[in-house]
């Protein structure tokens, strides 16, 4: 079973950027999908971006579209999330999850948590205003 490692949150000011990391145990190209997710305190966990292993397809929510990137280093077995732009609303606990297909077709034009099968233990991402 895969384990992440996730790395890169903290503090930042609003119209700030972080780059979160994604670290996982084993290759990544066994998954069939890599996801960002966050969750709020008092709210329920909502998929942010994805992207595809096979063909590097990603996916944006609404909410991040044009001010965050994912990429992802398969030499290294790592996924990042480039934020930039950030906004007090973004602060929350950032998770990455690997999809191995089972379920649904994860991130094709979508992205759930229900989709998804491993998860990491989450960085705290705060924004200040």
């Amino acid at each position: 079973q895969v384990q992440f490692v996730e790395s890169g949150g903290g503090l930042v000011q609003s119209g700030g950027s972080l780059r979160l990391s994604c670290a996982a145990s084993e290759l990544m190209t066994d998954y069939y999908a890599i996801g960002w997710f966050r969750q709020a305190p008092g709210k329920e966990r909502e998929g942010v971006s994805c992207i595809r292993v096979s063909d590097g397809s990603t996916y944006y929510s609404d909410s991040v579209k044009g001010r965050f990137t994912i990429s992802s280093d398969n030499a290294k077995n790592t996924v990042y999330l480039q934020m930039s732009s950030l906004k007090p609303e973004d602060t929350a606990v950032y998770y990455c999850a690997a999809a191995v297909g089972e379920i649904g077709i994860p991130c094709y034009y979508s992205i759930f948590t229900e989709e998804y099968d491993y998860w990491g233990q989450g960085t705290q991402v705060t924004v200040s205003s």
